[in-house]
């Protein structure tokens, strides 16, 4: 193996492991756990040496790495069913529509479809 796929290796390695510490910082069981996995895996492909499929598992750490970070955030219950969300910079925001509790749901009307299609009819082909 090369020393160029080697740094690679260890760069996806180390990136996975700030992550960890990033996207679980406070919770102890998240960060003992998403540890173990990382460490697993990599020991998993530790005997691979075709140096096409150790750039395809160096990908997927990458990809690994990048949904973490954009795609889960900490809740943290400060009342009984009431969650603080951590929400990182890296966590994208999406436009919120703020709930309308006088909003009125129209019922469906009486024999409409629920697909939107036709109704089938009996013994047609």
């Amino acid at each position: 193996m090369s020393q160029q796929i080697k740094r690679e290796v260890l760069k996806a390695f180390k990136n996975l492991h700030r992550t960890r510490e990033s996207v679980f910082k406070g919770d102890h069981k998240a960060l003992v756990a998403a540890r173990a996995e990382i460490n697993l895996n990599f020991r998993k492909n530790l005997s691979v040496t075709d140096e096409v499929e150790i750039k395809k598992l160096v990908k997927l750490a990458e990809d690994v790495n990048k949904e973490l970070r954009t795609n889960v955030v900490q809740a943290v219950e400060k009342e009984s069913g009431i969650f603080e969300v951590n929400i990182r910079e890296e966590v994208p925001r999406l436009e919120n529509v703020p709930f309308n509790p006088d909003a009125v749901i129209e019922k469906p009307r009486r024999g409409a479809s629920k697909c939107g299609g036709a109704e089938p009819q009996a013994g047609k082909n």
